[in-house]
């Protein structure tokens, strides 16, 4: 599954007078977690208190309101990040199928069970791509506005010899609202509408 960008946003200039406007189209990308937005800072943009009502809200998004990708007020203490660093699940059939016998040079050597099993849970564990998780705050523009976004553990090589690193290969989609604003000025029409955010899900140690 190719990661994809969640969208792009234009704002044309004519002549002496501006006209702001929104567009949103998916926009193929291999770079996740999703690159900070640059929009029009103009707080005309924004929605306005009558338009932030949570009930109304809620039940604008329905059913893809997920409490654990997504949260309505600030979850951000300090650094906080959630990720497992051990290997869940059963280990991979590469490294459970591993010949340790076998040398560069063509002979064999004895390798006991209990060795073999310590030595391709440490390399399991080496070679193990965590996602990162942590809280990022999209803006007012966003609701809800928190979300809860994916990095691959960059801390160190995942190879040994070093020389590769976790990359993602696997994301998700996540259902935010998001405002919306046509036409400039008095004459302009802002509403919420529903937007896919891909989130990183799953990484793996490539070159």
């Amino acid at each position: 599954m190719k990661p994809r960008a969640i969208y792009v946003f234009l704002c044309v200039h004519v002549g002496v007078s501006s006209q702001h406007y929104l567009r949103l189209r998916p926009s193929p990308s291999d770079h996740l977690p999703v690159p900070d937005l640059k929009e029009d800072p103009d707080p005309e943009y924004d929605p306005r208190e009558q338009d932030l009502v949570e009930r109304t809200l809620r039940r604008k998004l329905g059913s893809n309101f997920d409490p654990n990708f997504m949260s309505i007020s600030s979850p951000i203490t300090g650094n906080h990040s959630d990720t497992h660093m051990k290997p869940q699940g059963p280990m991979p059939n590469e490294i459970k199928k591993l010949d340790l016998t076998e040398t560069p040079y063509g002979k064999r050597v004895k390798v006991g069970k209990k060795a073999r099993r310590k030595f391709l849970q440490w390399l399991w564990t080496y070679t193990h791509c965590p996602v990162v998780y942590t809280w990022k705050d999209l803006g007012v523009r966003f609701w809800p506005r928190y979300i809860k976004e994916g990095n691959c553990f960059s801390e160190r090589s995942c190879s040994f010899p070093e020389g590769m690193s976790c990359k993602p290969v696997k994301s998700i989609n996540k259902i935010f609202l998001r405002w919306y604003c046509q036409g400039f000025a008095k004459h302009k029409y802002c509403t919420w509408i529903q937007v896919q955010y891909p989130i990183i899900s799953e990484c793996k140690c490539s070159c």
